[in-house]
């Protein structure tokens, strides 16, 4: 760890502020997700730093930036994060959401969100070359568009290109903000999830006379209640590992679930997003739809759950599912290197207890998992993403530049110690 011990003290909270301001003083609201001038920027600033970088894109609007500073072994660790931002409302903010500072505070859209950690990757590049330090590991850094919408120009084409194999990475971090209410979390699973569009159908019939048709609304309705009484009682089976991440994830959230964090990992949560049917307040509706979110624990098996829904619409005559989409959760275990080297980091910087969870929903991390990369999400930040006024600190920035200097040669330690161990 000597190494890095002239990066850490060489870290400055105001060079990373002054990274982040710029950042999010170019607007990539998405949709439309224009990324380029971002992009640009991002390849300016490696450039600077004599690192060459690759531009990969499938829409040429949302292009993914790859660099990478080689190190002194064999092993790769991922700096991931998105340029794209959710959109704002300037009218409703009182402060610019292209970046206003005031006092230890940057305000924007992206400040925590994710700019403020990608200007803190940013400046532990810069802070490696400048030092001329060459890191532990090597550093590679994704920077992907179209992250906020779930669209595919991202992380996805990059896995469909097959980038991520040919950057070998050994572990990913992402620089998602982790850390709300006071409490402070490396986020280690996401869940999985089956979204459904139900349709029904019935017989048309005028509204004065509804005993002649049969109503394709009351037929649905009736179906997702049965869905969500049925799926609200259905115990989920957990390994013992996903047990342990559970557990943390419930004390994560119950400052603000209360009861709730428990059900939310230990059964599936039903969301009804959308309902639609009818025509005419004075007809007797023949067709209805219906979109539902179900979401599942890490390392359920999806199908099962399915089952259970197409048995529910077995009860109920004209109604049955028109679409199915579905992904399965992914976990790192609580004792993976790139875990234990974040969570151990983080803490020692705050002084203060890590939570090791799961995310209540799913992001990239999922695709880095499935395709054999260690992932895990870490930024210190605020209370506010994606919220009008967002903004992030001095001292969130500085620490995540720091954590991010340090974390190659904690992880590479960490890495030697498992493989000491057999583990």
């Amino acid at each position: 760890m000597s190494s890095v011990a002239p990066v850490v003290s060489s870290v400055s909270g105001q060079r990373v502020l002054d990274l982040a301001a710029e950042l999010i003083a170019i607007d990539t609201r998405n949709p439309p997700g224009d990324t380029r001038a971002l992009a640009d920027r991002v390849e300016g600033f490696f450039s600077e730093l004599g690192v060459q970088t690759e531009r990969v894109a499938t829409d040429p609007a949302k292009p993914n930036v790859l660099a990478t500073l080689p190190g002194e072994t064999d092993r790769t660790l991922l700096y991931n994060g998105h340029l794209d931002t959710v959109p704002f409302d300037a009218d409703e903010w009182r402060r610019d959401p292209l970046g206003e500072r005031d006092g230890d505070r940057l305000y924007g859209r992206g400040a925590t969100d994710m700019k403020g950690p990608l200007a803190a990757m940013l400046h532990a590049a810069e802070t490696f070359v400048e030092r001329d330090v060459t890191p532990p590991v090597s550093l590679a850094f994704a920077f992907v568009s179209d992250e906020e919408t779930g669209g595919s120009a991202g992380v996805s084409a990059l896995e469909e290109r097959g980038v991520l194999d040919d950057l070998d990475a050994d572990a990913c971090v992402i620089g998602e903000t982790t850390c709300a209410g006071g409490r402070h979390s490396v986020t280690v699973a996401d869940r999985g999830s089956i979204w459904l569009t139900l349709r029904a159908t019935g017989t048309a019939a005028h509204g004065s006379r509804p005993m002649l048709g049969d109503n394709a609304i009351d037929r649905l309705w009736e179906a997702v209640g049965t869905v969500r009484r049925r799926l609200s009682r259905r115990r989920l089976s957990l390994d013992p590992e996903i047990e342990r991440i559970v557990e943390e994830s419930v004390e994560y959230y119950e400052p603000t679930m209360g009861a709730a964090a428990r059900e939310l990992f230990e059964q599936p949560s039903v969301n009804l997003g959308t309902f639609e049917g009818g025509e005419a307040i004075n007809t007797v509706p023949s067709d209805a739809t219906a979109r539902l979110d179900v979401r599942l624990t890490a390392g359920v098996d999806t199908s099962d759950v399915l089952a259970d829904v197409r048995d529910c619409l077995d009860e109920h005559d004209g109604v049955s599912i028109a679409e199915v989409s579905w992904s399965v959760g992914t976990y790192e275990p609580v004792d993976e290197p790139i875990v234990e080297a974040v969570a151990a980091t983080a803490s020692e910087a705050i002084g203060d207890r890590i939570y090791r969870r799961s995310a209540t929903g799913g992001g990239d991390a999922k695709t880095f998992r499935n395709a054999g990369v260690p992932t895990v999400e870490f930024a210190f930040g605020t209370d506010t993403v994606h919220a009008v006024d967002e903004y992030t600190t001095l001292e969130a920035l500085t620490r995540n530049a720091e954590l991010y200097a340090r974390l190659p040669a904690v992880w590479l330690a960490e890495r030697s110690r498992h493989e000491a161990d057999g583990s």
